[in-house]
């Protein structure tokens, strides 16, 4: 990670008056406490507000750089919804991710719109989601991002168990449940698979985006396949 990159990521964190010691602050950018010692003084230099104290931790001033962002009512409503959706039927890094964005948001909104979010009364629970299967998303959701060929056992509704290797596409969240789009070397074709039916996943290479086997495709065939489906509904119609 760049230096400027990094000291960016301690200044966000800093937000809102949280009190990071050097020690967490390393532990979050992956580097050593006498980097971050660096970056502190590089910062403070800078003009940027932060006071330290040994064993207690940094702390950033209020106030300092806020941009200028704001949120109606609405938009606040479902953001809050959403990170607190995502924290009950997402993986465990997704589930962090969006209670850390919160933390930010909250951090530069004024506070009558911080009070809003604190009120709003939206919530999700999701009793099904265990700790194995959030990290199996996120095990899926990185190998979405790194284009990264897996290969696993795969139940269907019957029970059977056969061995795929995909190419994997994306996520799909249908509500309790979790699908894998992607394309199936044994059927080649496209398939969705359920989250919780696969099991021994292993990573294997990093794949090249090919024509026809991509989400382009995929949604096209989506398409082409709904048209069809109105055309036939539509010839029923006309045939009663």
């Amino acid at each position: 990670m760049r230096r400027a990159d990094r000291q960016f990521q301690i200044v966000q964190h800093q937000r809102g008056g949280r009190r990071g010691r050097a020690q967490d602050l390393a532990d979050r950018v992956e580097v050593s406490q006498r980097t971050i010692y660096r970056d502190i003084a590089d910062l403070q230099a800078s003009g940027v507000p932060v006071d330290g104290e040994a064993g207690v931790g940094y702390v950033m001033q209020g106030g300092f750089d806020l941009p200028p962002l704001m949120f109606n009512r609405d938009e606040i409503v479902a953001l809050v919804a959403g990170a607190r959706l995502l924290r009950a039927w997402g993986g465990e890094a997704m589930a962090a991710a969006a209670m850390e964005a919160l933390v930010k948001i909250g951090a530069v909104l004024p506070e009558a719109e911080r009070a809003r979010a604190a009120a709003v009364q939206v919530h999700a629970f999701a009793p099904e989601m265990t700790d194995a299967l959030r990290r199996q998303l996120d095990r899926l959701e990185h190998a979405v991002d790194k284009r990264q060929c897996l290969s696993f056992a795969y139940a269907d509704k019957a029970g059977e168990q056969t061995r795929r290797t995909i190419r994997p596409l994306g996520l799909w969240f249908w509500g309790k449940v979790w699908t894998l789009v992607a394309w199936c070397e044994l059927r080649e074709d496209f398939r969705m698979f359920r989250v919780d039916r696969m099991s021994d996943i292993a990573h294997g290479p990093i794949y090249k985006p090919e024509p026809g086997r991509d989400l382009r495709a995929f949604y096209a065939l989506q398409l082409r396949h709904r048209s069809e489906a109105c055309l036939q509904t539509g010839a029923e119609a006309v045939d009663a």
